[in-house]
C-alpha cells in the first residue's frame, strides 16, 4: 500500500501553480519505494513525497524542473549498471522507473487530486491509469497503461474506551493507522485517558456506519458488553470493512456468532469477525494483547490487498 495522502493533499492546496508529479511505475529488486509511490513538485522548489527514499530524488527534482518549464512527461530509469549510481542511482542494488509529468491536462489533471480525497472520505478506493507513452493521466483503466490505486488511508475504530484500547492506540500511531475510539459511556471516553485522538461518544452502530468503512478500516470491539459490542459489529459486517475483530473468549465468541446469526448473517459474514481478537501469541496482560491485536490487524489488511 502506497502513503500517498500528503502529497495528494499538496496537489489540493497548491492549486494554481505550476506543478510536477514524479511516480515510481516499475521497480525490480530492493527497491526503496513500492509501485505508485509519488513526489510531487512545486514551481518554487518545494516537494512532498519520495520516490526512491533519497537515492535518486536530486535528479528527479531536476527533470521536474524541467516538466515545469515545459518539457512533456517522460519515463526515467534509475539502476547500479553506470559509473554514477551513487550520484543519480541506487546502490541498494534495485531498479525503478519513475514516470515525470506536468500537474494539469497534459498529463495529471489537478482535478484528480479532489476526486481522490471526496473517494477517501467515503471509504472507497480509486484507480488512475497513465498512459506513459503521452504521460496523461484518466480516471478508470485501460490497456496497456499503468494503474495505480489510491487508497483511503488506514484507520482503527477503537469500540470501548478499556485500558487495552490504551495500550492499541500508540501502537497503531506507530505504524500509521490512525485511531479513533468510540464508547458512548463518557465516563471511559475522555481526553484524559486518550489525549490527542479522536473520541466519537455516539453509539457504535452510527459512528461506524457514519465513517463508512472500507478496506481501509479496521474495527475492533473491546468493551465486553454486548449492548456496544454487538450493534458495533453488525455496522462493520454490512460493508466491506478490511478487518474486524472482536475481543473475548472461544465461548463468548461462540455466543456472539449466534446472536448475529439471528440477526441474518451468514456464515461468509461470521467468518469475516477475527475472535478472539489478534494473532495467539499468548499474549498476558493489556499491552501484549493490544500487540497481538495489532499484528491481527496488519495481517488482515494485508491479506486483502
Amino acid at each position: 500500500m502506497n502513503d500517498n495522502g500528503a502529497v495528494i493533499r499538496k496537489g489540493v492546496e497548491w492549486r494554481g501553480a505550476r506543478l510536477a508529479l514524479a511516480t515510481v511505475v516499475s521497480t525490480w529488486g530492493s527497491a526503496p519505494r513500492p509501485r505508485g509511490s509519488h513526489m510531487i513538485v512545486h514551481e518554487d522548489g518545494r516537494f512532498e513525497g519520495s520516490i526512491s527514499g533519497g537515492c535518486v530524488e536530486n535528479d528527479v527534482l531536476q527533470r521536474a524542473a524541467e516538466v515545469i518549464a515545459g518539457r512533456t512527461g517522460h519515463v526515467q530509469s534509475y539502476g547500479v549498471a553506470d559509473g554514477d549510481a551513487w550520484e543519480a542511482g541506487l546502490p541498494c542494488g534495485g531498479e525503478i522507473a519513475v514516470l515525470v509529468q506536468p500537474v494539469g491536462d497534459a498529463g495529471f489533471p489537478t482535478a484528480l487530486f479532489d476526486r481522490i480525497e471526496a473517494e477517501s472520505a467515503r471509504g472507497r478506493a480509486l484507480t488512475l491509469a497513465t498512459d506513459l507513452d503521452s504521460g496523461v493521466t484518466q480516471e478508470g483503466a485501460g490497456e496497456g497503461t499503468f494503474l495505480n490505486r489510491y487508497d483511503p488511508p488506514r484507520r482503527l475504530l477503537i469500540v470501548g474506551a478499556v485500558q487495552i484500547a490504551q495500550s492499541l492506540v500508540p501502537l497503531a500511531q506507530a505504524i500509521g493507522v490512525t485511531p479513533i475510539v468510540i464508547d458512548p459511556r463518557g465516563r471511559f471516553l475522555t481526553a484524559e485517558r486518550f489525549p490527542g485522538v479522536e473520541l466519537d461518544d455516539r453509539w457504535p452502530d452510527e459512528a461506524i456506519a457514519a465513517r463508512f468503512p472500507g478496506e481501509s478500516t479496521a474495527v475492533v470491539t473491546l468493551s465486553h458488553d454486548i449492548k456496544i459490542d454487538d450493534p458495533a459489529l453488525v455496522a462493520a459486517l454490512r460493508g466491506p470493512t478490511g478487518y474486524v475483530a472482536a475481543l473475548g473468549s472461544r465461548r463468548s465468541h461462540a455466543a456472539r456468532l449466534e446472536r448475529l446469526a439471528a440477526q441474518g448473517f451468514g456464515t461468509d459474514d461470521l467468518s469475516r469477525i477475527d475472535g478472539p481478537a489478534g494473532l495467539d501469541i499468548g499474549a498476558i496482560g493489556a499491552a501484549e494483547i493490544a500487540l497481538s491485536i495489532t499484528a491481527g490487524m496488519v495481517a488482515g489488511f494485508n491479506a486483502r490487498r
